[in-house]
């Protein structure tokens, strides 16, 4: 299950980093707010394991990966499909998965935006890992889409 950890990284959001009330009405919404839509979206897909929902979030080519170290000290890249991720969200499983998110960072040009995540990963009330997601989006049509996400992952030095 090569794709379970990336599961683990970016699973459900809390509700005070990411509750629907957080995101302000369309008529007041920031540019950096509209960012925050299919971010908000992906978390709340994967906290119901509902993948049509996390797929609505994702552009049509999106791409999945995460930075590891090695137990040797060595850094690698792992690019997960998208589907493979989607079959792991969508199997049965009694703990939940509440990857606890803050906004450090949202920049804009045109239709492409950055938004830097760090964030604190538990399954139940267990901590489980932390690090930083660093989402690329694309608007298309007017609708912001996940292209990119890549993320790095820890159990120490986590605040």
């Amino acid at each position: 299950m090569r794709f379970l950890p990336l599961v683990l990284t970016l699973c459900c959001g809390t509700a005070a980093a990411q509750a629907p009330s957080a995101i302000p009405n369309e008529a007041s919404r920031s540019a950096e707010d509209s960012v925050k839509i299919p971010i908000q979206r992906f978390f709340d897909g994967m906290r119901r394991s509902d993948t049509a929902m996390i797929r609505s979030s994702l552009a049509p080519n999106a791409v999945l990966q995460t930075i590891r170290m090695t137990k040797t000290g060595e850094t690698r890249v792992t690019t997960d499909p998208v589907d493979s991720v989607l079959v792991g969200i969508a199997k049965p499983h009694t703990d939940v998965y509440d990857e606890r998110i803050t906004y450090d960072g949202i920049k804009i040009d045109g239709p492409m935006a950055t938004a830097w995540t760090p964030y604190q990963f538990y399954v139940g009330e267990k901590f489980s890992h932390c690090g930083v997601n660093s989402f690329q989006l694309v608007r298309y049509s007017g609708e912001w889409k996940i292209q990119y996400i890549i993320d790095t992952r820890r159990r120490t030095n986590c605040k």
